[in-house]
C-alpha cells in the first residue's frame, strides 16, 4: 500500500474510478458476447462481423441498420441485470460502499454499483447527466456515471458518434470531473492499462495542469492491476499516475485484496 495513497483515502481526498473490471467481478456478459449479439441481429455470422471494426463502429452500424440503439439497450439491460446476480455476493461491491469515497466515478452503464449501496443502506446521488446535477449535495456520496445509464437511452455512449462527442470533454459532467480531480487523488480500478478514455482524460488534466504553473501541486493517482506492463507504467505516469501492480494472478482476488488493505 503506497503511504500517499492510504493518506489520500483516510483523508476523504480520494476518488474511485471503477471500470468494466468491477461489473464482470459479478459475471456479467463482455463485450465479445455483445458484438455476437449485434451480429446475430444483424444477421452476420459473429467471427466475421468481428473483422468488420471496432465494438464503437459496429454499434455504429447496427444503430444505423436498426435506426436507434434502444433494442440493443433493452437487451443489455436484461443481460446486465439478470435476477440470479446477487449483488451481496460480491465482496468487492460490498467494499466499495463501505470505503471513504466521497465520489465514484464509472463508464459502466449497469446499475449493479447503485444496487450495492442499497443493498448495504448508503445514502447515494446518482448522476447521468446534467439535470442529475441540479439536486447534488454534500451530504450522500456521489455515482457518476461518465458513459451514461441503463435509465436514460440518450446519456450512453457506446456507438461512434457518441464516443467521438464525448472526446470534445466540454459536457457538464466533464466540467464536474475536471472541478473533482483537480483537488483530490484519483484511484483506477477494473479498468484496462490500454483504455483509451483514461489515458485521454489524464493527458488533458496534465495539460491543464501544465498551463497553471503549479503542476506540482497536482494530487497523485493510481491505477491498479494484476498485469505489470513497463511500457504502460511509463506513459501514465508522464499524466499523473501511479501503477500499482498486484502479484497475485486471479484480477478478483488481487482487487479484493487490494481494496481490504485500502480499506483497514
Amino acid at each position: 500500500m503506497k503511504p500517499e495513497l492510504k493518506r489520500a483515502y483516510d483523508s476523504g481526498k480520494l476518488i474511485l474510478f471503477a471500470g468494466a473490471g468491477i461489473s464482470r467481478n459479478l459475471g456479467l456478459p463482455e463485450w465479445h458476447e455483445l458484438i455476437s449479439h449485434l451480429a446475430n441481429e444483424l444477421g452476420y455470422d459473429p467471427k466475421i462481423f468481428n473483422t468488420y471494426g471496432t465494438h464503437l463502429s459496429l454499434a455504429e452500424y447496427y444503430k444505423q441498420k436498426k435506426g436507434s440503439l434502444g433494442p440493443l439497450r433493452s437487451w443489455m439491460d436484461r443481460e446486465w441485470h439478470r435476477p440470479d446476480i446477487d449483488v451481496r455476493s460480491s465482496e468487492i461491491h460490498t467494499m466499495i460502499t463501505q470505503g471513504n469515497f466521497s465520489r465514484i466515478y464509472t463508464t459502466n452503464y449497469d446499475r449493479w454499483l447503485e444496487a450495492a449501496h442499497e443493498a448495504h443502506g448508503v445514502p447515494y446521488f446518482k448522476v447521468a447527466n446534467a439535470a442529475d446535477l441540479v439536486s447534488l449535495t454534500e451530504d450522500k456520496r456521489h455515482i457518476i456515471k461518465l458513459h451514461g445509464d441503463f435509465d436514460d437511452d440518450t446519456s450512453i455512449v457506446l456507438d461512434e458518434s457518441s464516443y467521438f462527442e464525448r472526446l470534445y470533454f466540454d459536457s457538464p459532467l466533464d466540467i464536474k470531473l475536471t472541478h473533482d480531480v483537480m483537488g483530490n487523488s484519483v484511484l483506477f480500478v477494473g479498468y484496462s492499462i490500454s483504455d483509451f478514455n483514461i489515458r485521454l482524460l489524464f493527458y488533458r488534466l496534465t495539460k491543464m495542469w501544465g498551463r497553471t504553473g503549479l503542476a506540482t501541486a497536482r494530487p497523485k493517482s493510481y491505477l491498479f492491476t494484476n498485469r505489470n506492463n513497463p511500457v504502460a507504467k511509463e506513459v501514465l505516469g508522464q499524466w499523473g499516475i501511479e501503477m500499482i501492480v498486484s502479484e497475485e494472478d486471479d484480477p478478483r482476488k488481487a482487487l479484493a485484496d487490494f481494496l481490504e488493505a485500502l480499506l483497514a
